[in-house]
């Protein structure tokens, strides 16, 4: 009699859950401003209000910085509202050509509507702050109440939302006889229920406008604080010495050497990517102790994650105090300048004048436009070579500072080199090997063939960049015994160069012998490259699983489109660089959004690495401000902890499956179900 089997036990079993119907009602459509309001994390900061307060003072600034106000006035209200004036142009009321909306109404309810979109010959903004088009119609979204009042044109417009929805239509008047105001005044009641806190913090908010102040000289700008009961408290910043007012007052000491500071901007017709008007002011500070104050701006817009533009100031100091010290042979025997070396003493504050910003994500922390780094460093660094070799006895200062710097982290790398094991492995004659041996900096490219190795060669930074070329495939080493991978050369040469042994999931190896931190997989942009691509990761998760798991392997992006554009408005004739179509095809609505005739570009797609020179590869792959390196790592299953648990063995599944000599079955199983969704690479 066969024995019934026991029922599962229930402890721990996840609960049924009904299943809703999928149909065609199921797929919403958010119009308006719905999206922010189911997500308002993705459009600002949800911490406090501030990012949303700051979206209208920033337009205020705009006015200004297009030579439209002199005047921003900030008034934090009793009732807990926010009031920001300007004497702009005001924002226009009238009907849109197209929309037949009150232009008014469109600017504080659409996303993606504005003049900041209109960069063209005459255009309403030549300069401001992104093109993401969100700005205060998330503010207005976010807030139980917003009410707006124009003065423009010898009239008065009024207009008022709630929730984002209109409840007061636009209404307009004459202006009062003699009353010749010009300008926007918004209120609003920021929505407590979007925020951790309604309260915006003081100390934040009054950096923000003193910012304001310092980056616009001659600009005066208030905040005035209502308290029930009492006259407000004002606070008045008007900065007529600009940027070096505004360092040498928030220093960490005496600087070393008076202070260096510039400003120059591109002039009409301008090559090299360059549109008029594009620019940097800055002001550097060099201190011997202390914490380094370093602000920086784009188009007035605060990026407190840095960017391309803080890149550019960090390459042209480099560039110019390394060429000092050459010139005046001041380098003792054995010391190597690193960028760093210069940077990390240097106090600054820097605004950047960018002409189609592009930031990382909706509140604009980070500038990522390509370009700034070179208009940035181009403007830097002759200055600097020119201020240094008038002032002789202040850059021989500021040689030995940086001098200095470099021997503590040469030494700092030395005690770490002595506790590494004194077994010496013959490298491989075709690694091309970089000069550091600080694992914070170094890094190794693994590049497919000769001839993209002999590029990688020249475009590299040889200081911190190694590179191995491989000739064709990498060895299928997924069923591979380990002792027998090294019968293979070119995984030998990659143990070899990487100094690390061959080890498992579960070992604990030897990594003092590491000898790069980073070990990045540099392959062509088309199918044969992702297949050396997965080779090569096959040959790290299965054989040097440790140095996934530490974060040591990456994966270069390189290009594999090139367009020349043409010019349109404002911009020079550009190249411009595209990892897939996806990416082609934004680039191409960018243009024809910018003016640019259908047709009048060009685009070249790049069959192998080998058809770039130095310079591109370099520029597009390879420069650690500008390239696109994505760390490699396996993902957690539920209830996985990490190391060799759930997300190590869901990521052998995968590779069983994709890399195994008995998976034929498999694999053919899997291109028939998901065939469809390839796009085939001919």
């Amino acid at each position: 009699m066969a024995a019934r089997a026991n029922p599962l036990p229930r402890i721990g079993r996840m609960p049924a859950i009904k299943q809703g119907t999928y149909a065609e009602a199921s797929i919403r459509v958010l119009k308006g401003l719905e999206p922010v309001k189911q997500r308002p994390g993705m459009y600002t900061r949800t911490d406090n209000p501030l990012h949303i307060v700051q979206e209208v003072i920033d337009n205020a600034a705009d006015e200004a910085l297009a030579g439209h106000g002199r005047r921003i006035a900030v008034t934090l209200h009793a009732d807990g509202s926010v009031g920001v004036d300007d004497d702009g142009r005001g924002i226009p009321f009238g009907l849109h050509p197209e929309e037949g909306v009150p232009v008014l109404e469109i600017v504080y309810t659409r996303l993606h509507a504005g003049g900041k979109f209109d960069k063209g010959a005459g255009g309403a903004y030549s300069f401001s702050g992104g093109l993401h088009g969100v700005g205060v119609s998330v503010t207005n979204a976010l807030a139980r109440r917003l009410q707006v009042t124009v003065f423009r044109d010898g009239q008065v417009a009024t207009l008022a939302f709630a929730g984002g929805d209109v409840v007061e239509p636009l209404a307009v008047r004459k202006a009062a006889a003699g009353d010749r105001r010009q300008g926007t005044s918004v209120r609003v009641w920021p929505d407590p229920r979007y925020f951790e806190s309604a309260e915006l913090p003081r100390a934040d908010l009054v950096h923000l406008l003193r910012s304001k102040a310092v980056l616009m000289p001659g600009v005066t700008v208030t905040l005035a604080h209502e308290k029930a009961g009492r006259d407000a408290e004002t606070q008045t910043w008007l900065y007529k010495g600009g940027l070096r007012d505004y360092l040498l007052q928030n220093l960490p000491g005496e600087p070393l050497i008076p202070l260096f500071e510039g400003e120059q901007y591109a002039g009409e017709g301008e090559t090299e990517n360059f549109a008029e008007g594009e620019g940097a002011a800055w002001c550097v500070a060099f201190t011997d102790e202390g914490q380094p104050l370093r602000e920086s701006y784009v188009n007035l817009i605060p990026t407190v994650a840095g960017g391309t533009h803080e890149s550019g100031l960090k390459d042209g100091l480099f560039g110019a105090v390394k060429g000092f010290i050459e010139l005046h042979a001041l380098l003792p025997k054995g010391v190597k300048l690193m960028p760093e070396d210069v940077f990390s003493r240097a106090s600054f504050v820097l605004s950047a004048k960018v002409l189609d910003p592009q930031f990382q994500g909706q509140i604009k922390e980070r500038l990522n436009s390509r370009d700034t780094l070179r208009l940035v460093s181009g403007y830097v660094k002759p200055a600097l070579e020119l201020w240094l070799n008038q002032h002789v006895e202040w850059g021989r200062k500021l040689a030995e500072l940086v001098i200095r710097q470099a021997q503590t982290r040469q030494r700092a790398a030395q005690k770490v080199e002595k506790r590494k094991g004194s077994g010496v492995a013959v490298l491989p004659g075709k690694l091309t090997d970089c000069e550091s041996r600080d694992l914070n900096v170094n890094e190794v490219f693994l590049v497919e063939g000769d001839s993209a190795g002999g590029s990688a060669k020249m475009g590299r930074d040889k200081e911190t960049q190694a590179v191995l070329p491989l000739r064709g495939k990498v060895l299928n080493t997924w069923e591979v015994e380990r002792d027998r991978l090294f019968a293979n050369t070119e995984v030998h040469d990659i143990a070899v160069a990487l100094g690390v042994d061959p080890h498992g999931p579960a070992d604990e190896p030897d990594l003092s012998g590491l000898r790069y931190g980073k070990v990045c997989i540099l392959s062509d942009a088309d199918v044969d490259g992702a297949h050396i691509q997965v080779l090569l990761l096959t040959l790290f998760f299965r054989h040097f699983p440790k140095l996934i798991e530490r974060g040591h392997v990456h994966v270069a992006r390189p290009p594999l489109y090139r367009i020349d554009a043409p010019a349109r408005g404002k911009r020079p004739p550009a190249k411009i660089y595209a990892l897939d179509d996806g990416e082609l095809e934004a680039a191409l609505d960018k243009l024809r959004k910018e003016g640019a005739r259908e047709g009048s570009w060009t685009i070249g797609r790049f069959k192998g690495l080998g058809e770039m020179n130095a310079e591109q590869l370099w520029e597009t792959t390879l420069n650690p401000e500008t390239r696109r390196l994505l760390p490699v790592h396996w993902g957690s299953d539920e209830g996985a902890d990490g190391g060799a648990g759930g997300g190590y063995q869901a990521t052998v599944q995968v590779l069983t499956q994709l890399m195994g000599k008995g998976e034929a079955a498999a694999r053919r199983e899997l291109m028939e179900r998901h065939g469809d969704a390839v796009e085939v690479d001919v």
